[in-house]
């Protein structure tokens, strides 16, 4: 494993709760506290489905991930990898592409910390100390490791809800325009995040998430808000959906069985240059 920059010293926060922190908890991990489990108590009160949610998000990076190395892809970017859990991008794609390159992107201290224990025997993994919206420094980091003039696929895999919205270059939808402009053509960017129909969802979630994370969060987004973000890209099929729907490997469950509060939302789209 390398490293994009010379680790930094980072303090792990224990008075508030993580989004990292609090995703591997609905995975059924470990590496949480009492305030991550909290905060996940109270989110489970305004949205009872996100423990399903993140279960099905998380089988559908596995999917992703798989399709894009069996059709070709042998470069990956994780952004906002999160916490270790079974089944790590760098695993599915290497099982699929053996020798395929993995790069995670992330600058939550937990995570790191992990990271440099967890990936240290796995040559073709690197992880970079930066938030993901430095696509320019992300980008000088890791050449030498990926090769920027062979296709990639760009992972923002419920993460975007992460951020806020702005109107500058740390807008979500800049973010993604500006790798796709970065990015060599025949890349993917996979994009999806947790998008509502109901405004008391969105706000509900919105205000706590910003609460317990002491206001490093975003927002819940409606589909349409997440469409613009796939306006510099071609959509692959199936199109935009609810992820659960995105290349199956199963049939999925019928409209009576799913979630009503909020879903994960997005898909695949091309680079075109």
């Amino acid at each position: 494993m390398a490293f994009g920059e010379k680790p930094q010293t980072h303090l792990i926060d224990t008075s508030k709760a993580s989004a990292a922190r609090m995703y591997d908890w609905l995975l059924g991990g470990t590496e949480n506290y009492e305030v991550d489990r909290e905060a996940c108590g109270e989110l489970l009160a305004i949205a009872p489905s996100t423990q399903q949610l993140a279960r099905t998000n998380r089988d559908f990076l596995r999917r992703v991930v798989r399709i894009l190395a069996k059709n070709g892809i042998s470069q990956f970017l994780d952004h906002g990898s999160g916490l270790p859990t079974q089944d790590n991008v760098h695993e599915v794609a290497q099982r699929a592409r053996p020798g395929a390159k993995v790069v995670y992107v992330d600058n939550d201290p937990m995570v790191l910390a992990h990271a440099r224990t967890s990936l240290d025997d796995n040559e073709d993994t690197m992880v970079v100390d930066y938030d993901m919206r430095r696509t320019h420094d992300i980008e000088e980091a890791t050449k030498g490791f990926l090769n920027w003039d062979q296709p990639i696929a760009a992972l923002f895999v419920s993460v975007l809800h992460c951020l806020p919205d702005t109107d500058d270059e740390r807008d979500p939808a800049v973010l993604i325009r500006n790798l796709a402009d970065q990015l060599p053509a025949g890349s993917y960017i996979v994009i999806c995040q947790l998008v509502s129909d109901d405004p008391e969802v969105r706000q509900g979630v919105t205000q706590l998430m910003d609460t317990v994370t002491g206001g490093n969060w975003g927002r819940v987004r409606e589909p349409h808000e997440v469409r613009r973000y796939f306006d510099p890209l071609e959509i692959q099929d199936p199109g935009l959906v609810d992820v659960i729907d995105w290349r199956p490997d199963s049939p999925p469950p019928p409209a009576h069985l799913r979630p009503t509060d909020w879903v994960e939302w997005g898909g695949v789209g091309r680079v075109r240059k």
